[in-house]
């Protein structure tokens, strides 16, 4: 799944055509095919904080982890959703994952400043342990107490 970082042609805005979907991204609303996705509105990861992108993944475990971090950081006991999505322009690698604990963007994960059209839910798909979720949320605690949880935005 990993490519090596000095074998992969970065995505840029200027270079991204060469990336197929499907495109997954995962939150904790609920939407319906048709609408779009467009950054400006407060982040599912920081408080107060407006996000400048919208991210998303061509990998439904990606996804998931989108999904139900944004449920669990809002309090809420729901599982979140994943939606089959399509950028409507442009988009580019996610910095905060790329080249960063693995070379390249294993993760697949992409943002844009651009809308993504939600194309239909997907119903089926598998989440994680709850032990796991719950290392995940206390290393972003962790994270956040140390002034660590930097997001490139």
């Amino acid at each position: 799944m990993a490519e090596h970082s000095s074998t992969r042609a970065p995505v840029t805005y200027d270079s991204c055509a060469h990336i197929e979907g499907p495109f997954y991204h995962g939150t904790k609303s609920v939407l319906e095919a048709g609408a779009e996705l467009v950054p400006g509105y407060g982040s599912n990861f920081q408080q107060s904080r407006v996000s400048n992108n919208i991210y998303f993944s061509a990998l439904v475990e990606t996804a998931a982890w989108g999904a139900e971090l944004a449920t669990a950081l809002a309090g809420s006991g729901e599982r979140g959703h994943i939606y089959v999505v399509e950028p409507m322009d442009p988009f580019e690698d996610d910095p905060n994952v790329t080249d960063k604990r693995f070379p390249g963007n294993p993760t697949q994960s992409y943002r844009t400043r651009h809308p993504l059209r939600v194309v239909a839910e997907v119903e089926s798909w598998q989440g994680h342990p709850p032990e796991v979720l719950k290392g995940m949320l206390d290393h972003l605690a962790q994270l956040r107490e140390q002034g660590l949880d930097v997001i490139e935005d």
